[in-house]
């Protein structure tokens, strides 16, 4: 196997970057617009009003008038993210290249009432979100990571991004106690997935630093470590969304550096993909590129759990962005139905590489390999959203970028996942194409790619974005 390029690891090194800066949704949505900001995005907030480019009315005014005047936005929702570039000259017709991808991974989220003692032992009440590999997150040093709300979380101030560092870990069993647990593992989900984090013998030293932020001794309360860490007092907090995140760092490794190990590589290597491809094109869109479409990162929150939320996919955030993007313009109602018949959402998330192990899980023509380039993901039933238009715009992309393509397709005995594709596409009714990166150990703690292709990922969606 060939060594990586230079550019391909530099990518790799900036999305090891962005995954242990995005332990969270929330940390994920904040990181994009983080970035965007430092390279001259304006943020927005969607209770403000938006800046206007709409160019003079009146009777006589031309169907695809220009609009001279361009801008570089960002907009965040909860765990979501929303961020474009309208170039200099962009007519009232000029479509939208949506990359669409989520910002969630399966794991665990802290239940109410979390504080939980058991023979001595101080764990953490949490519940199973979305469909994680639950073998994966035995015996590994594991941190809280999302946001805690104080007061009525409508001012300034409020809502607090936190993560504890390590803190946490769900214990095996150990086989002297289970002979036949090497003959198939079976875990309670509420039984044997709760962590542990501290010591009842031990409680007087846990609170000795606490005294500042807390309310009283730290005894076995996890709201008031999060409160801690989010330097405010326990009793202020008045709601959290709250997940469980590996704290090992991301690792590349293997023969001549081919692999890249991490947590959450479903599916930040979109969202870090359509960061890196998005400040690409908006550079090149302020100078002497000519522009031909509207590019737009969307990343949703809650595709693991089935989208159906104010930031998932199945609710209106990327559908307000869009009517808000052509209130910015002045575009009429005939414009907007011409702009949207004309653009294209590529729907990327990870999907599965042939794995030497099981290869009998996999369709037996159809094999994509990790390292041989991002995926087309087509299934019969519209699982994935994929259409021959789709799949003929999707390679044009891969062939000015000099990227290979491969083609997956599940084995008729193994249903497929969905994503975020088929709910794009019936809500705003843009031609939709579902891609992706080839990985193993898909929902594991720790998921394994090549180091390549998430480059080549990148590199096709730049494409994409130029039209």
């Amino acid at each position: 196997m060939p060594a990586p390029t230079a550019a391909a690891h530099e990518h790799a090194l900036d999305l090891m970057s962005f995954v242990q800066a995005s332990p969270s949704s929330f940390h994920a949505a904040h990181e994009v617009a983080r970035r965007l900001v430092a390279a001259g995005f304006t943020q927005l907030t969607e209770s403000d009003a938006w800046p206007s480019h709409a160019p003079a009315t009146g009777p006589h005014r031309e169907p695809e008038r220009v609009h001279e005047a361009g801008g570089r936005y960002v907009v965040v929702r909860d765990g979501a993210v929303i961020a474009w570039v309208v170039p200099r000259g962009a007519t009232a017709t000029m479509p939208f290249a949506i990359l669409g991808a989520h910002t969630d991974s399966p794991g665990f989220k802290l239940k109410p009432r979390p504080s939980l003692v058991r023979e001595g032992w101080w764990q953490a009440g949490v519940e199973i979100y979305g469909g994680p590999l639950l073998n994966s997150w035995l015996d590994r040093e594991l941190e809280l990571a999302g946001r805690v709300v104080v007061g009525d979380g409508t001012r300034p101030g409020d809502v607090h991004l936190v993560r504890t560092g390590p803190l946490l870990r769900i214990p095996q069993l150990a086989i002297h106690l289970d002979r036949q647990v090497n003959e198939g593992l079976a875990l309670d989900k509420q039984q044997h997935t709760q962590p542990v984090w501290g010591l009842s013998s031990t409680a007087g030293a846990a609170g000795s630093d606490r005294a500042g932020t807390h309310d009283g001794p730290a005894e076995a309360d996890v709201l008031a470590e999060l409160a801690h860490h989010a330097g405010v007092r326990a009793s202020e907090v008045t709601g959290y969304d709250v997940v469980v995140a590996d704290t090992q760092e991301p690792r590349v490794f293997g023969a001549r550096d081919a692999f890249l190990a991490s947590g959450r590589l479903d599916n930040l290597i979109s969202v870090h993909a359509g960061l890196t491809a998005l400040l690409e094109v908006a550079d090149g869109f302020g100078g002497d590129d000519a522009a031909t479409t509207i590019p737009v990162l969307a990343a949703f929150d809650h595709e693991e759990i089935g989208s159906e939320s104010r930031s998932g996919a199945s609710g209106p955030f990327l559908a307000d962005v869009l009517a808000r993007i052509d209130a910015m313009q002045g575009v009429t109602t005939e414009e907007r139905h011409r702009r949207l018949a004309g653009s294209l959402c590529v729907s990327s998330d990870v999907g599965h590489s042939v794995h030497p192990n099981y290869p009998e899980r996999h369709d037996p023509a159809n094999r994509p390999l990790a390292g041989g380039g991002p995926i087309l993901k087509i299934n019969a039933n519209q699982r994935y959203t994929t259409d021959a238009l789709g799949a003929a715009a999707w390679a044009r992309a891969c062939a000015a970028a000099g990227v290979p393509s491969q083609e997956f397709v599940s084995r008729n005995t193994v249903p497929c996942g969905s994503t975020i594709g088929p709910l794009t596409a019936t809500r705003l009714g843009i031609r939709t194409v579902d891609v992706g990166v080839p990985i193993l150990s898909m929902h594991s703690a720790r998921e394994l790619t090549a180091v390549v292709d998430p480059w080549y990922l990148a590199r096709a969606v730049v494409e994409v974005f130029r039209g």
